[in-house]
């Protein structure tokens, strides 16, 4: 029997509705039936490609006598974060608060009937596991809570509230973003960096396609230093499991500081970002690497991720047909001894780590460059470029080869936001490479989201269902410009000037400055974010700025360059506490000055 969510549009949430919890989707029936049995909320928020997702959906919500406990004691919402990520960021925002450290997915969060979290937390198993409680456990420590503990949960939902208020950016007399902050987010950049393996920080480990966008830029200007970090952490990701050697693309993250093992779904955003890094770095340096990896990329998005109508799909997932994470991507070694000619198992088992021991369990291997093909040119004697034929021949068979087996199918949504960010990569990519047909599928994708995310009524729609947010308008705007540089057409500047428009009339604060996330007319949640960090993504406001600033260049509006002063001036002060998380910020103060 279906629960409410088998209406729903998202693949995530038409995946629970057989469940036996009594599943709502975010929306006035669950919320008023909340507050109408003083019951708390349970919110579980996660997405199709996320692995932990699914293990808990596995364990969890498909076991009954865990549903019978959230039934009974609480009304049950599920949400995809990328249909809602408006849900997403403030509910991650307050976990973050309630929890004093990072979130994640699934997000598990208890809400009061009006929405204010009280109790959060991510991923919980079925029974306990070391230090991780069970969910059902969980279930009954709330409930209690929720019965004996009322007025004290009003007076924490109240300074939760304050303390969210508080946080949102303003200007402050006198406090301006310049050159020293700059100096300063190098300055943290260069103590996280890892000079050993490259990127920033210890495992897990994340590309921060923003901060590399940033020490680029100041590469550009001459800061050694800053290119050196951008272009090593470059290379140790392309040469590392991080990236997909055989199909082209990158995974989200790295399960260890070496880039040799990855969390493996792959995001279009994370895509998007570094393609377009990537063809930055070989325009600086030539370097064949940057280009194998850009043309594998673009390969992968080509052949895998566009959607039938148009666009390109939001994800790829993790796990394989059979729930096994990594299993789409991870190779026993005889499996792929067969698949090759002797000579190309000698070449291809050395290049690709096969030869050392198992990386993912006991007996499989994820693919990474652990011997490059001039040191195996030297070992072998043999010319380099004969390595390389056999190594790409070798590719082109696995390829094949993996593409045989059992996955699951990847989520049909196809975001405005997130296919605008590869929009940008294509048109700066077929640039700087000389790929015209990359422009050209660019300018498609362009015109395939303005015929159908824009509306009749002047709105811009992130899904067919939903209305944008604050990275639709921003993200997109900067692919109208990105595409106009690399293939000008005489419409393009009158759509960016509409965009632009609509950009600041439906989501400028108007008080303080800067860009809030949802649109003035969205439905009121608790809290209204007016977020300025760079995270997966960058900061919808720095590249609102960066967007305006670059469209008065082109055609000179006052109104954009002092909306994106503005917005500049709101965030000065917390960029100035954290500079390294507001880089997209800080391009765009550097653009202004």
């Amino acid at each position: 029997m279906s629960n409410r969510l088998s209406q729903a549009h998202s693949a995530y949430l038409l995946a629970h509705a057989d469940q036996a919890v009594d599943w709502y989707p975010w929306g006035e029936e669950a919320l008023t039936l909340a507050r109408q049995t003083g019951k708390p909320i349970l919110l579980s928020i996660g997405y199709n490609a996320c692995h932990w997702c699914h293990v808990m959906a596995r364990e969890s919500f498909s076991d009954p006598a865990t549903a019978q406990l959230m039934n009974e004691g609480f009304i049950n919402i599920k949400v995809d974060r990328e249909e809602r990520p408006d849900l997403d960021q403030l509910y991650q925002s307050a976990h973050s608060i309630l929890r004093r450290g990072g979130g994640g997915w699934p997000l598990t969060i208890f809400l009061s009937p009006q929405g204010v979290p009280f109790y959060s937390g991510t991923y919980f198993p079925r029974e306990a596991q070391m230090e991780r409680p069970a969910l059902r456990d969980i279930l009954a420590s709330v409930s209690m809570v929720w019965r004996d503990k009322r007025e004290a949960l009003a007076r924490q939902d109240q300074a939760l509230i304050e303390r969210l208020q508080a946080d949102l950016a303003q200007a402050h007399e006198g406090v301006g973003i310049d050159a020293s902050v700059d100096a300063q987010a190098l300055q943290q950049l260069t103590v996280a960096f890892d000079a050993e393996h490259g990127g920033f920080g210890a495992a897990p480990k994340f590309p921060h396609p923003t901060d590399l966008a940033f020490l680029l830029q100041k590469g550009r200007e001459g800061d050694e230093a800053a290119r050196h970090m951008a272009l090593d952490s470059l290379r140790k990701m392309a040469l590392g499991g991080l990236f997909d050697q055989i199909g082209g693309g990158f995974f989200r993250y790295s399960v260890d500081a070496r880039w040799a093992v990855p969390h493996f779904e792959k995001m279009l955003c994370d895509n998007a970002l570094l393609l377009d890094l990537y063809a930055q770095a070989y325009a600086m340096t030539d370097d064949a690497l940057f280009a194998r990896v850009v043309d594998q990329t673009v390969g992968w998005l080509v052949r895998e991720m566009p959607h039938t109508e148009g666009g390109f799909l939001a994800s790829q997932p993790a796990d394989d047909a059979s729930g096994v994470e990594g299993g789409a991507y991870t190779w026993e070694r005889e499996t792929l001894r067969e698949a090759l000619t002797p000579m190309e198992w000698d070449v291809c088992s050395a290049h690709w780590g096969l030869i050392d021991p198992a990386n993912v369990g006991e007996a499989h291997w994820h693919l990474r460059v652990a011997r490059s093909s001039d040191t195996l040119a030297r070992l072998l004697d043999r010319p380099v470029k004969l390595v390389d034929d056999v190594v790409l021949t070798a590719r082109n068979k696995l390829l094949g080869k993996r593409g045989q087996r059992k996955t699951v199918k990847a989520d049909e949504q196809v975001l405005t936001s997130w296919t605008a960010l590869m929009v940008t990569a294509l048109a700066r990519a077929g640039t700087l490479c000389h790929q015209p047909e990359w422009v050209k599928l660019a300018r498609q994708t362009l015109s395939f989201l303005q015929s159908t995310r824009w509306t009749a009524e002047g709105q811009l729609l992130s899904l067919p269902h939903q209305i944008g947010f604050l990275d639709d308008h921003a993200f997109l705007l900067e692919a109208v410009l990105a595409v106009h540089h690399a293939d000008p057409q005489p419409d393009d500047l009158a759509f960016a000037h509409v965009l632009a428009d609509t950009l600041i009339a439906r989501f400028e604060d108007t008080s303080h400055g800067g860009f809030f996330f949802t649109s003035h007319d969205a439905p009121a949640l608790f809290s209204r974010l007016k977020p300025g960090q760079d995270t997966a993504t960058p900061s919808g406001n720095g590249t609102a700025a960066l967007a305006l600033i670059a469209l008065n260049q082109l055609a000179p509006q006052s109104r954009y360059v002092s909306a994106a002063a503005r917005c500049v001036q709101a965030f000065a002060m917390q960029a100035r506490r954290d500079p390294a998380s507001h880089t997209r910020l800080l391009l765009a103060a550097a653009a202004w000055r």
